[in-house]
């Protein structure tokens, strides 16, 4: 964002200083234009308070009450103490509940009024709400910006940054989006978007706002894909003459789906092209997206060609490795697996193999994009989005070769009409079949007074040899993920599973400890791994035959159906069970599908028509960039018309080297990181 009063560094806006920066950065806001970037995850809507009965059910309202008792303050386990509030409009009670926080209760005055926002549960006659946000009852009416915060930094806090923020604005800020394109589409100016994205003056200047803000950034994000797809205008070294594969097929230890063979097709058909593949495989877990990459690395190969698969950590690179050399090999196509902890004289060796064309198939980490891997002729270039592998990263190992085809695999079903808007630069093939024999996990819905039968049911499989994970509740307002996870563990570790060995995988873990967790899984010397929804991508355990799933109700069902993935990849029959108390109607319908289909195609339909788009895609737009507003579902038009305006802008500069397109050309940048816009071409 350029501006010539912009403060570079955000600890020199008034009112910010060093130790608040730091706070700010850990949010990714280093400078002004990033904080006034930071958009308002919601909005109070003070113009309309709520009556206690009239609230909307578990959706975010604001309430209107009178406290008139509070509870003594509850310790409930060992770091966790409620405080409890009571109040009420005369006609129905509601019932306040603070996590870990006296300071807030109080606050409170008995006899005093206050607007309370949060999410409204409970009885018709009792309702409750937990960690409410307060405001004084004469607050003035309007919409107030609510912001994603870090420990350290309140509302009230950001909201004072941003409005000095905004005060150094004024309408010569240079607006990213062409005149001419503004006026087309009827977009307001970025002055007036921002002012009004933060403090709205209404709900129509906030919509104008929002459509003007949504626009400029899915045009990045189309603009970006249009770049990337003009790679494939490029001719490519690594058209493949021969695409005969029979000998691969004869030496396959069992037979391809028709899907499977489907998209091999798909797929040697880009391949024979002058211009390079740009490819998604799409399958359910399970699908078998491994065996299609072994064909495609395996045809390269029979063209002199190389393949590179990337992994993110050591433990899924070594596991693509152990899946995909055998298929190779047995097929006469060397094969070498490139981490971090290999050693120095093998590594050396490994790269020499590469760089003389002696290796046709590579497994590695991000070591593989370092300087000093270099190839002899690099045709297929292999990325898994299930393990969050972005634009960038794809980029830039495909620059390691001369326009070398690329595949992407992904586990995480959408819609095919979705996956073809979302997936921009590439082509979609789908895996629609599982190969047979593939274990069908069958998955229960059970409340909490039902927990100890099912935790007797895991002994029962723990006993016999077999393992099994249990996913730990969500985080609490006020409590920590970390603080949350190790509770938990030690919990089951004293009572429920005392003396059986227990491990616990979380967020915060090190990455070489999370690896070191899995290996001890893997292995079997833990049977139980209470972990978060980190091992939602995960290696895996043929021998885990249970999961158990605390809070179900508060995932989507894409990623319920993620998580159930882990087990049933063995012999063995297994099982999900999901826990939860709501009563919810829309919430049980939800968890009772998971119940009645293991198709996630099914499901993600379902979860899009039951849940709504907002959690679809959960915090990441499957490897795309973090989207800060747009929708990749509820703003499907508007991603049409910038794709179309993004064509448009390409034919006619295709540089983006006019002065009117150098806003955009650095909002791809910031987009995605390193990666300049030059960078795609």
């Amino acid at each position: 964002m350029v501006a010539a009063n912009f403060p570079k560094d955000i600890q020199y806006l008034k009112g910010v200083g060093e130790k608040r920066a730091l706070l700010y950065k850990k949010l990714g806001i280093a400078d002004v234009g990033a904080l006034l970037r930071f958009y308002p995850r919601t909005y109070l809507d003070f113009t309309n308070p709520s009556s206690i009965a009239s609230a909307p059910y578990d959706e975010p309202c604001v309430i209107r009450a009178r406290v008139f008792a509070k509870a003594p303050e509850q310790r409930i386990r060992k770091g966790m103490t409620l405080y409890k509030v009571f109040a009420t409009d005369d006609s129905t009670d509601l019932v306040l509940t603070f996590f870990n926080t006296p300071y807030a209760a109080e606050a409170l005055e008995e006899g005093a009024e206050y607007l309370f926002y949060g999410r409204a549960a409970g009885t018709r006659s009792r309702r409750e709400m937990p960690s409410p946000l307060v405001f004084p009852a004469d607050e003035e009416a309007g919409l107030r910006p609510v912001y994603p915060l870090t420990a350290g930094l309140t509302n009230r806090i950001v909201a004072q940054n941003m409005k000095q923020a905004l005060s150094l604005l004024d309408d010569n800020l240079s607006d990213p989006l062409p005149q001419k394109l503004r006026q087309e589409q009827e977009l307001c100016h970025l002055t007036f978007a921002l002012r009004n994205i933060h403090f709205p003056l209404s709900t129509e200047h906030l919509a104008l706002a929002r459509k003007r803000l949504i626009f400029e950034e899915l045009l990045t994000l189309s603009l970006s894909l249009v770049l990337l797809r003009s790679r494939s205008h490029e001719s490519s070294a690594a058209v493949l003459t021969n695409t005969n594969i029979e000998e691969f097929y004869a030496a396959l230890p069992f037979q391809l789906t028709g899907a499977q063979k489907r998209a091999i097709n798909e797929a040697l058909e880009d391949m024979q092209r002058s211009r390079p593949m740009s490819r998604l495989i799409q399958g359910d877990v399970g699908s078998g997206k491994t065996a299609v990459a072994a064909a495609l690395c395996y045809a390269a190969a029979k063209n002199g060609l190389q393949s590179a698969l990337m992994a993110p950590t050591e433990i899924l690179a070594q596991q693509h490795f152990a899946s995909l050399s055998p298929l190779l090999t047995a097929a006469g196509i060397s094969c070498a697996l490139l981490t971090g902890s290999v050693k120095a004289a093998q590594k050396k060796e490994i790269l020499a193999r590469l760089a003389l064309g002696e290796l046709s198939f590579i497994v590695g980490t991000h070591s593989l994009i370092s300087p000093d891997v270099t190839f002899h002729k690099l045709g297929l270039v292999v990325a898994d989005e299930q393990h969050r592998f972005g634009v960038r990263q794809r980029a830039t190992l495909a620059q390691k070769g001369a326009h070398p085809h690329l595949l992407v695999m992904s586990a995480t079903p959408i819609p095919r009409t979705l996956a073809l808007m979302i997936y921009g630069d590439l082509d979609v093939s789908i895996l629609d079949e599982l190969p047979p024999g593939r274990q069908a996990v069958k998955t229960y819905l059970i409340d909490s007074e039902k927990r100890h039968r099912a935790y007797n049911f895991i002994r029962g499989f723990l006993n016999e040899g077999r393992q099994a994970y249990i996913v730990c509740p969500l985080v609490e307002e006020g409590e920590s993920e970390l603080a949350s996870a190790e509770e938990f563990a030690e919990r089951l570790i004293e009572e429920d599973f005392r003396g059986y060995k227990v491990g616990l995988l979380h967020g915060k873990l090190k990455p070489s400890k999370k690896d070191e967790m899995m290996r001890l899984f893997q292995s079997g010397e833990i049977q139980l791994l209470v972990a978060t929804t980190v091992i939602e991508v995960g290696v895996d355990v043929p021998n885990a035959v249970v999961m158990m799933i605390e809070n179900a109700e508060r995932f989507g069902l894409s990623q319920l159906h993620q998580l159930r993935g882990r087990v049933g990849r063995g012999k063995h029959a297994s099982y999900c069970i999901l826990v939860s108390d709501n009563q919810n109607e829309l919430t049980r319908e939800r968890l009772t599908a998971l119940c009645k289909t293991t198709d996630g195609f099914k499901l993600a339909e379902e979860d899009l028509r039951l849940r709504g788009p907002g959690d679809f895609f959960g915090s990441r737009q499957h490897g795309l960039p973090e989207l800060r507003l747009a929708n990749l579902v509820t703003d499907m038009s508007v991603l049409k018309t910038t794709q179309e305006a993004a064509q448009r802008i390409i034919e006619s500069d295709p540089a983006l080297s006019l002065p009117e397109h150098q806003g955009l050309k650095q909002n791809i940048t910031e987009l995605f990181g390193s990666v300049s816009a030059e960078s795609f071409n």
